[in-house]
Formats: C-alpha cells, sequence, structure tokens
C-alpha cells in the first residue's frame, strides 16, 4: 500500500469522519482535507484509480467520481498516460487573484485590513441587536409573552387548510387585500388618518417602510430632517441610502425649527409626532401645522411613523399628523411588531395617492414581498375582533406596570426628585425616561446599570449633535411587577450612586 493510500485509508477508518456521507464523498472529504493540511503535498502523484480502490477495498467507480470532483475544483489534475497530482494551492490562489486584476499583496492586505466599505463600517459602528436583548427595563421590547398563541395557530392552520396556492406567491398588488381593507379601517376610526384601500401597502415592517421613503422620494446626497433626539433605526436607514442627515432639536412641543434650519432644503422630514422618540413629547398643533406648511413650501415629503399609537393609558389616541395634510405631502407608517410580536416582521405604509403606482411597483421590484399566509391569518385576527381585545389587554397590563415603575423609582429617589431628577409622565408608549442633571454621564449609568443585569439605555446616544439633555430610557412593557419592584430599586441606587458624584 502506498503512502498515499495509507492516509486515506486511516482517515476513512475513523468512526466520526463523516459518517453518513456516500463512500465517494468521504474519499473526497478525506484527499482534501489533507491537501489543505499539506499532508498530500503539492505535485504529488496520487496512486491510480485501480491501485487505490484496492487498497481501500472500494469499487474503482467510487475512486473515479472522487477523483473527479477534486479536479473539477482544481485540487487535483491529470494528464492522459501520466497520472493524477496534487495541485499547487498557493500558485492557484495566486493566479486567481492576478486573474481578478488585483495590483499584488499590498492591496490584498489592505482588504484584509479593511472588509467593509466605509459606510458599512459606519453603519455597523452601533450594534444595535446585542444592546436590545430582551433584559429588565430594556426600551422599546414588547411583552410577547401576552400573545394569544393558540388562537394564532388555529388562524394559521385555517389559512393553510384552504390550501390556496395564490397565497404562496409573492404578491404583487400591495399585500393581501383583506389585510389592507382590515387596516383601512382602523385607521380611519381609530387614528383619523384620511385613507382608502388603494393608498396602503404591506411591508415587512417600519424599517423596510423607510427605505422605500429614501429610495424612491431622495437622491443620494439629499438632505433629510430627523429630530434629535432620533430613532436610531431611522438614522441607519438614510445614512445606507447616503443621505445627508440634518438633526432638528425635539422640545417639549415636538420639533423645533429655527432660523438655520429653515435655511436649509430637505427632500424628506422624519418625525414621530404623536410620541417622540426617544423622549416622549407630544407634538403641538401649532408645530404640526408649521411642519405641513414647510413641506409645501421646500417640497419635502414628511414621513410620520406611528409606531406605537395603540399605547396611550388615558384618553383617546392622539390623531395623525396625516389627518391634518390637505395636500398630500405626509406618508404614513405603522407596524405590527410591537402590539403583536417582533419576528412577525408585518408593517404598513400609507402614501399620498400620486405615489401608488410607484411605490407598489418599487415594493415588488425590490422587496419581492410575501407572507402573504401570515397576512391572511393577521386579516381573520382583526376581523374577527380579536386584535382589539389584545390590544385592550396589553394596554391594560402596559398601563399598570408603567405606573408601578414610577411609584418604584419615585419612592425610591425620593429628594433627589426635582433637583435635576425627573421622571418623564407621558401616560403612552413602551417606555419612560429619567431625566438627569446636565453633567451626569448618562452613558456611564447605563454600564453600570447592565453589571446588575439592567438593561436601559442612555439618552446622549440618541443625539446627532451634542446632546442638550441626559437621561435613562427604561422600559416596562417586558418586565413583571414582582421583577418591577426588585429591578426598580436596583436602578434607584444606580441612578443615585451617578448623580451623587
Amino acid at each position: 500500500m502506498s503512502p498515499a493510500s495509507d492516509l486515506l485509508a486511516a482517515t476513512l477508518a475513523q468512526s466520526d469522519f463523516h459518517p453518513r456521507l456516500p463512500q465517494q464523498r468521504r474519499l473526497y472529504e478525506a484527499a482534501k482535507t489533507a491537501i489543505h493540511q499539506n499532508l498530500l503535498a503539492a505535485g504529488k502523484r496520487l496512486p491510480s484509480s485501480r491501485d487505490l480502490a484496492r487498497d481501500l477495498g472500494v469499487a474503482r467507480n467510487t475512486v473515479i467520481a472522487a477523483f473527479g470532483q477534486l479536479a473539477a475544483e482544481g485540487y487535483v489534475s491529470s494528464t492522459l498516460g501520466s497520472g493524477t497530482y496534487v495541485a499547487d494551492l498557493q500558485e492557484l490562489s495566486a493566479g486567481m487573484r492576478r486573474g481578478a486584476g488585483a495590483p499584488g499583496a499590498p492591496a490584498d492586505a489592505a482588504r484584509a485590513a479593511a472588509p467593509l466599505s466605509r459606510r458599512g463600517a459606519e453603519l455597523t459602528a452601533f450594534a444595535a441587536g446585542p444592546r436590545y436583548e430582551i433584559q429588565p427595563f430594556a426600551p422599546g421590547d414588547a411583552d410577547f409573552s401576552s400573545f394569544p398563541f393558540k388562537l394564532w395557530q388555529r388562524l394559521q392552520n385555517r389559512v393553510w387548510r384552504e390550501a390556496r396556492a395564490d397565497l404562496l406567491d409573492y404578491g404583487q398588488s400591495g399585500g393581501y387585500l383583506p389585510l389592507r381593507q382590515a387596516i383601512t379601517e382602523y385607521l380611519r376610526i381609530s387614528r383619523s388618518v384620511k385613507v382608502s384601500v388603494e393608498q396602503v401597502m404591506i411591508t415587512a415592517g417600519t424599517q423596510q417602510s423607510l427605505d422605500l421613503c429614501a429610495q424612491l422620494l431622495a437622491d443620494v446626497g439629499s438632505t433629510a430632517w430627523v429630530e434629535d433626539p432620533c430613532y436610531w433605526g431611522a438614522r441607519r436607514v438614510f445614512q445606507a441610502r447616503d443621505l445627508l442627515l440634518r438633526p432638528i432639536t425635539v422640545d417639549r412641543h415636538g420639533m423645533a425649527l429655527d432660523a438655520a434650519d429653515l435655511a436649509t432644503e430637505p427632500r424628506l422630514i422624519y418625525v414621530t409626532p404623536s410620541h417622540q422618540y426617544p423622549t416622549g413629547a407630544v407634538m403641538s398643533l401649532a408645530r404640526r401645522r408649521e411642519l405641513l406648511d414647510v413641506a409645501v413650501r421646500k417640497n419635502a415629503w414628511i414621513l410620520e411613523d406611528d409606531y406605537d399609537s395603540e399605547f396611550r393609558y388615558t384618553g383617546r389616541p392622539l390623531a395623525a399628523l396625516q389627518g391634518l395634510d390637505t395636500d398630500n405631502r405626509v406618508v404614513y407608517m405603522g407596524t405590527f411588531s410591537k402590539v403583536l410580536y417582533p419576528g412577525i416582521k408585518v408593517g404598513y405604509i400609507v402614501v399620498p395617492p400620486a405615489l401608488i403606482a410607484p411605490f407598489k411597483s418599487a415594493l415588488y421590484d425590490l422587496q419581492r414581498p410575501g407572507q402573504l399566509m401570515v397576512q391572511a391569518a393577521l386579516a381573520d385576527f382583526i376581523a374577527l375582533g380579536h386584535f382589539t381585545t389584545h390590544v385592550r389587554k396589553i394596554r391594560q397590563i402596559y398601563g399598570a406596570r408603567r405606573e408601578l415603575l414610577r411609584r418604584t423609582l419615585a419612592a425610591q429617589l425620593g429628594s433627589q426628585l426635582g433637583h435635576g431628577v425627573a421622571i418623564s409622565s407621558e401616560e403612552s408608549g413602551l417606555h419612560l425616561v429619567v431625566e438627569l442633571p446636565e453633567r451626569t454621564d448618562d452613558v456611564a449609568l447605563a454600564a453600570l446599570a447592565a453589571e446588575s443585569g439592567i438593561q436601559v439605555k442612555a439618552l446622549s446616544t440618541y443625539y446627532l449633535a451634542p446632546p442638550l439633555r441626559r437621561g435613562l430610557l427604561v422600559g416596562y412593557a417586558y418586565v413583571t411587577a414582582e421583577k418591577i419592584s426588585y429591578y426598580g430599586k436596583l436602578l434607584a441606587a444606580v441612578i443615585q450612586s451617578g448623580v451623587r458624584r
């Protein structure tokens, strides 16, 4: 038996070496591994297929098939009458780089050191995912454990039993029609949105809605006005589309335009007027009318993100900005991820009549939407009244948790309240803000809280311009009453330690 045969036989004899693969595939893997590890050196002549089959006790066709695969992938080369030889992988790699037009080693090293584009590096510098794990007080998280799983399963099963082939397609008309009809009725009644079914399109959530707007309504280098502080997801979308962001200060009445802002020419204006994220401010009627007038004068589009309108705990939900628009300058968007569960990835966008055709076309051509089965189940969920029941239930749960958190923090913070420390009083949303004295390092406080297993966010990190306010965003939706009492006391102690400094 030749050394090559002996090496391959020893590898194949290992019980854990790809035991479930066909024999020809195992032989291919054994030879490839040996070549990569330089156990079969470059230029080495392999045994003939007949000799190797005899040495390994396998059919010759098995060896021929394995050799054929190795040759097809460039690991070996064969010459009629001469034999099969191991290829030089280093020489092969160098040749491939030269063939691709690589200028040489320095350029290769530079690419290895900087695998991302400049834009890619900027977009990934803020790793949102790991920071939004489900932990006590994580802002923006909903308690989807309250979702009616069994009911939802029955609705989905019924859709699948109907076996409708059209629901397996991408969907070319802006989404499942009964769902669009249900959303239209819901928005008219609960949000005072002026809307027809044709204006409603189903997206994979607010991020996709924003991305469509950035692509269709703005060009590279266009200016986008954004609230400051601002929802990080909107910033990332606009940056990914190479828009120039102009931060507009937010006060207790919402976006506050000054003369310098008005001297610029925005193409997009991104706002969360009903419950500003992250401060919780509600845009006043005067500011809303001003913004609509500015949009008309500057030929800009207002992107209204109505991300959590269902969670208002006193009185009726506030009317949408879009309902005041008489010039068709507002693109309205919402999502089911907050009120149902994040992974449902179903949102909606309401576009002015002039944008219906281009948005419907782009949604299909650029995004290839689907999930019509989920959309059909959701349409039934709304039409049968389950959505309203679910919203009413979780609104009561979240409202009670919010009040408990406020009481717990107020009791622990005591005399510090009113002396640079304040707890936001807005009766809506999924988080509250603990405002801190101007010189407080809220980033350090958030890190200190994380050491106690508490996931809060520093308000200053949401600013594009130098932060005007310091504070902590404290979520209360995904945390039980028992944990609110326990972790609320821990958080208060963290805040006290930071303020005393």
